[in-house]
């Protein structure tokens, strides 16, 4: 106990991962209510045939969220702060949305294949409701790990993760509308929403806020 406690002063930026229990509870929260939703839908959505494949990246994004938090906790803790403010700031105005402006969707339609894919696409709408989807968290994460993570210094100049970083979002983006799981319309708040909060999130001096992430402090550590 004693440790942990030491470790947590050493690495103040930690208690940034506390965010989660706040937004779980929130989310899961929001799913209780029943209020009267607005649909979201636009004429583009009816253009976009279903495609189980797309529920392959749309399951990753489950670990491409938090491997790329992990990594960047601990190779580049500044852009850690950066992607967690850009991040948790774009869940909690997305979760705020859904309570003042309830909203969902009507595009789910029964699936008529049956295979394992399929399977897997029942069990997630099972799981996530056609609801409090615009602005997009799905998206929204997803882009501010494409910020961060095309700007990090890390990856400067370096083609196979951009690569990797682009063709991860790009799938992500895809497989929410090919699996009828968000509008288009979620989508491009999603995104844009992270894209705004962008701005602060580089202007902010984080090395100033947890001083112990500054590379002298890693130094002299």
């Amino acid at each position: 106990m004693h440790s942990a406690l030491s470790w947590l002063r050493k690495n103040p930026h930690a208690w940034l991962m506390g965010y989660w229990a706040f937004y779980l509870f929130g989310f899961f929260s929001l799913e209780q209510l029943d209020p009267e939703y607005t649909i979201i839908h636009c004429f583009i959505d009816d253009l976009i045939p279903f495609n189980e494949w797309f529920v392959i990246p749309y399951c990753l994004w489950y670990l491409w969220m938090p491997g790329t938090m992990l990594y960047l906790f601990f190779k580049d803790k500044t852009d850690y702060c950066r992607l967690c403010f850009i991040m948790f700031l774009g869940m909690t105005l997305a979760m705020l949305t859904y309570l003042v402006w309830p909203n969902g969707l009507d595009l789910r339609e029964p699936i008529q294949r049956q295979n394992v894919l399929c399977q897997l696409v029942e069990l997630l709408r099972s799981i996530d409701t056609p609801t409090n989807v615009c602005p997009s968290i799905h998206i929204s994460s997803t882009v501010s790990i494409a910020i961060v993570g095309l700007r990090c210094k890390l990856f400067r100049g370096n083609l196979p993760v951009h690569a990797l970083i682009w063709t991860m979002t790009i799938l992500i983006t895809l497989s929410t509308l090919f699996l009828r799981q968000h509008s288009v319309i979620d989508v491009v708040a999603g995104a844009a929403l992270s894209l705004v909060l962008m701005i602060p999130a580089y202007r902010i001096n984080w090395e100033k806020i947890f001083p112990e992430i500054a590379p002298s402090a890693n130094k002299a550590a």
